[in-house]
């Protein structure tokens, strides 16, 4: 339960600072090339494995010894994404597009923190054998804020507005109702416990000042880097090369997803309604399906399955564009879309978490998540302007096809048996790589 309200803490900003907000964007009238560079703000997630380091060594003065290394990272995360939110919610996009991107930077930054302390939270909370449970727990958390955060927000808008027109006083209050969902997540860190783990994990070094800090830094930022291509060798590189591009198909298609559903004329009623039922049962039925394939056929199977659904539903999309505005068809999308997307992203999460060395958790596993972003973000800021040259139908089916590199490394992975190895380690272990 802790998991699942964590993983709602996750999924619930990822949304709004991009996804809905692109909704909004289009209606207030922003082009489509601006709304794919505005896109670009959620490049903070790829970053944070810069200052993941910090999130696993850094004690927060007071708030560490109240409530331990884990739990203060993710209240001051928490509480800055709370803010932010709020400070989206009082912009307008027509007056200050730019003041609107600064908060939604700041909201990136702070979600992306938060992520590096959910992800090494959930992991040192329980054995590798039991990272498949945690994972479809942490994605049904996940996906559900993050229908909360798309299908909420634009049934909370249209409820607000007075007009079928562009009202700005309607998308600022629905933002500020989505902060407030932020409040059970603060309540839930404050009364979960510590990871066994993080208790461990004390800085015991001694030493002159400036031989604790180079001590900290190897320990930090460094040895974990080694870990992993210590451990994998030259297979290190196919498997950073599948964390690149597993989600491509899907991030780059659905940085124009809601700008094609305001464009092809479904109403934000539509939109969230469809999403909030067919939307709800599908990432409940992914993600349940997700973890029983995975304990009964393995993470590499459902990993390639996960990767073919996610293709065949960007031509869905597709198809959808050329008949139009039709309800029918876009609860079918929509219910497809996000059944395979449970499905992959369970296996995905199963898969990098099972790379993870526990001595250097956040860190590894922000580095890991945020390559899986990097490249897919960063191509996905140019879709507007292909959908501007090329369509929606073409666009959709090209980023289908950017789905086929992954197919391909899964195979290579499979057939090299590149298996990852058991990332806990004892207590004695654990203790002795964290004493220099």
């Amino acid at each position: 339960m802790i998991i699942f309200l964590l993983g709602f803490s996750s999924g619930l900003p990822m949304v709004l600072v991009f996804g809905t907000l692109s909704f909004w964007l289009r209606e207030a009238g922003v082009s489509r090339a601006e709304i794919g560079y505005f896109s670009w703000v959620v490049l903070a997630y790829s970053v944070k494995w810069m200052w993941s380091p910090l999130a696993d060594r850094l004690q927060i003065p007071w708030l560490y010894r109240l409530l331990g290394r884990r739990r203060s990272w993710l209240l001051l995360s928490q509480a800055a994404v709370m803010l932010g939110i709020l400070g989206i919610s009082y912009s307008d996009p027509q007056q200050d597009l730019a003041l609107m991107a600064l908060f939604a930077v700041i909201l990136a930054f702070a979600s992306a923190t938060q992520d590096i302390s959910v992800d090494a939270f959930r992991i040192e909370s329980a054995p590798e054998q039991m990272q498949a449970a945690l994972a479809a727990a942490y994605l049904l958390g996940y996906r559900l804020a993050m229908i909360l955060a798309s299908a909420g927000t634009l049934w909370l808008a249209a409820l607000f507005a007075t007009s079928p027109d562009y009202q700005l006083a309607s998308w600022q209050h629905a933002y500020s109702v989505m902060a407030l969902c932020m409040l059970p997540c603060i309540i839930t860190t404050l009364l979960c416990q510590e990871p066994v783990n993080t208790l461990l994990s004390a800085n015991t070094s001694t030493g002159k000042p400036w031989q604790r800090f180079v001590s900290w830094l190897k320990l930090a930022i460094v040895a974990p880097f080694v870990d992993f291509f210590q451990r994998y060798r030259w297979q290190a590189l196919v498997i950073l090369a599948l964390i690149a591009c597993y989600r491509m198909s899907d991030v780059v298609m659905g940085v124009m997803a809601n700008a094609f559903y305001v464009d092809m004329g479904f109403s934000k009623e539509e939109v969230a309604s469809i999403s909030k039922v067919f939307g709800v049962i599908m990432t409940l039925v992914g993600a349940a399906l997700g973890g029983v394939l995975l304990n009964r056929f393995g993470t590499l199977k459902i990993l390639f399955l996960g990767a073919v659904l996610s293709a065949v539903t960007n031509l869905l999309f597709s198809l959808l564009s050329v008949i139009g505005h039709d309800v029918f068809w876009l609860t079918v999308v929509i219910s497809a879309d996000n059944l395979s997307a449970g499905i992959a992203t369970s296996a995905f999460i199963a898969y990098l978490s099972s790379l993870v060395n526990l001595a250097y958790t956040a860190t590894q596993y922000a580095v890991f998540s945020s390559l899986m972003l990097l490249l897919p973000k960063f191509i996905g800021g140019f879709s507007g302007e292909w959908v501007e040259s090329m369509g929606y139908s073409q666009f959709f089916m090209v980023t289908a096809l950017s789905g086929i590199p992954a197919l391909i490394l899964i195979v290579i992975i499979g057939y090299c048996k590149m298996i990852p190895s058991d990332n806990v380690l004892d207590n004695d272990e654990l203790s002795r790589r964290e004493t220099p």
